[in-house]
């Protein structure tokens, strides 16, 4: 008896999503969200929801992270930046997914937490990627693009033009915009935004 179930081709939509989501979830299986919270903290690192891990700065929830990567979709050997890079999980979880090709620069305005990441991703033998301290007076790494992917762990009051700027020809930038999820597309000159489902909390972006 023929299946009735629909087919759905290589390349499609369909499975593209499901090959990012299949990445996304083996990449957080991969890189234990434990192991970049404070100690007193660990007991709780299974909890869907943010854990504040000092300096106003807190390690989102699983969920959303994984919603928030499956967006960026970063592929083997792509350029990333992490902004508001906090305890270098996020950071971590990009290295996995861009591979030994890639490179991921996390960027975070608190001194503390930037050190701690950088050398927990150190001590982790993570060679790819990194934390370094942000300047307040500049958002993102401007010098060190194009990126092909950049994440936002931060509430902007609008798609960061600075951001865009660093975008790569055919890159994206995910970031969360007055409570709503934005993804911005950039090919050459033209720029999309699309608003993905949901509602969204963050600290500020400063």
């Amino acid at each position: 008896m023929p299946s009735t179930s629909p087919t759905i081709c290589r390349g499609s939509p369909e499975v593209e999503l499901m090959s990012v989501r299949g990445r996304v979830a083996e990449a957080m299986t991969s890189v234990t969200r434990a192991d970049f919270l404070p100690a007193d903290l660990r007991e709780h690192a299974a909890e869907d929801v943010p854990l504040r891990i000092g300096h106003g700065a807190t390690n989102s929830q699983p969920s959303t992270v994984a919603a928030m990567l499956e967006l960026l979709d970063p592929r083997p050997g792509d350029r990333v930046l992490d902004v508001g890079a906090g305890s270098g999980w996020t950071t971590a979880l990009l290295a996995h997914l861009v591979g030994a090709g890639g490179q991921v620069l996390g960027v975070e305005l608190v001194p503390e937490l930037a050190t701690a990441a950088a050398d927990l991703l150190a001590r982790r033998g993570v060679g790819t990627a990194t934390v370094e301290t942000a300047r307040v007076d500049v958002l993102g790494a401007p010098g060190r693009g194009p990126f092909d992917r950049i994440l936002v762990s931060a509430m902007a009051r609008a798609v960061p033009d600075e951001l865009v700027d660093q975008l790569a020809d055919g890159g994206r930038l995910v970031v969360p915009v007055q409570g709503r999820m934005l993804v911005v597309d950039r090919s050459g000159q033209h720029v999309t935004t699309t608003t993905a489902p949901g509602y969204y909390r963050f600290v500020p972006l400063r």
